[in-house]
């Protein structure tokens, strides 16, 4: 059973300022803890009752800065583009990667942590009908993640590497699927599918156009389920890799209807078939973190509607975030 462990302790967020970074500070705080956000985005996203640092965790004696003192670390790091902003700019996506889940994880294990956090991907999976965690390393991931998937493995497999030089084996590792929420990329040029949708739908575009035929099937998870997964794991002190998902998944014509039934002024839609579908399915096999007790608690028609709304609220602090990109 879960226990609160964070009361009183310092806890670092890297990634604080994002989607899923402002759910876990939330949560963090809530239980007692003292939260450090280390981000490159405006301090203005930062939560009022944390303490800000703008670092480029890229250099490694930030890293060593940022770690210093904390108890716990949580990497939320991560370059999220589509799937044409990361086959133009692999290297604007797959350097940065390496670099600061490098040197933060290292940092952390250096500055002697409690424990530390590392978001992996979906993206580390190869195609298939279902993700389950043991299969990662007998497989390559998908061409169509293949330098972001690349990249978050060997965070993983850095953490192994510690845990067998070195016996830090105080970490966990959470694979999120496709991830959504207050606070997402919403820029047309290189936000995922569910922002851009959601942007697109919002701004009156009709008629509607959609890539693919939309018969790809996708996990979706609100970030706050995500976040509540990462806290899961750490108070469980769980070491193997855990997928966080529904379990079931929705064609991408679903989410558009799902996403289209809330507009007052319903468009036209049209599915450009001239334009990639995508893997044909991506679901997370989510047995192992249902055995330790954690489902998500967050439907899709619930979640889309509570980002809608905050969309509609918030267009005008779209432009803080950094974009690496």
């Amino acid at each position: 059973m879960n226990k609160n462990i964070f009361n009183n302790t310092k806890v670092l967020i890297a990634g604080g300022t994002g989607m899923i970074g402002t759910q876990l500070v939330e949560l963090l705080l809530d239980k007692g803890a003292q939260v450090k956000i280390v981000s490159l985005d405006d301090p203005k996203r930062a939560h009022p009752k944390t303490e800000f640092m703008r670092l480029d965790l890229r250099d490694y004696q930030n890293c060593i800065t940022a770690c210093k003192g904390m108890d716990y670390v949580f990497n939320l790091m991560c370059n999220k583009g589509s799937p044409a902003v990361a086959t133009k700019k692999p290297a604007s996506m797959f350097v940065p990667m390496i670099l600061f889940n490098t040197n933060l994880a290292e940092a952390a294990m250096r500055e002697n942590v409690k424990w530390y956090l590392y978001t992996s991907t979906v993206g580390v999976y190869a195609p298939a009908p279902q993700f389950i965690e043991e299969s990662v390393w007998k497989t390559f991931p998908s061409e169509n993640d293949k330098f972001a998937g690349w990249a978050k493995r060997m965070g993983e497999l850095q953490l192994e590497a510690y845990a067998i030089e070195y016996g830090f084996n105080r970490f966990s590792i959470i694979r999120p699927p496709n991830t959504y929420g207050p606070f997402d990329n919403f820029d047309p040029k290189n936000s995922m599918v569910v922002p851009s949708l959601i942007k697109r739908a919002l701004d009156g575009e009709d008629p509607f156009v959609v890539w693919g035929d939309g018969s790809a099937i996708r996990d979706f998870s609100h970030a706050k389920d995500v976040a509540r997964a990462m806290i899961f794991a750490v108070e469980d002190k769980i070491s193997e890799p855990l997928n966080v998902g529904s379990g079931t998944g929705i064609s991408i014509k679903q989410l558009v209807e799902i996403i289209v039934n809330k507009l007052d002024k319903k468009p036209k839609i049209i599915w450009d078939t001239s334009k990639p579908t995508g893997d044909a399915i991506r679901l997370m096999d989510i047995s192992r973190i249902t055995k330790y007790g954690f489902k998500n608690e967050i439907s899709i028609k619930q979640g889309i509607k509570d980002v809608m709304e905050w969309y509609i609220k918030n267009k005008e602090r779209l432009d803080s975030g950094y974009n690496i990109f």
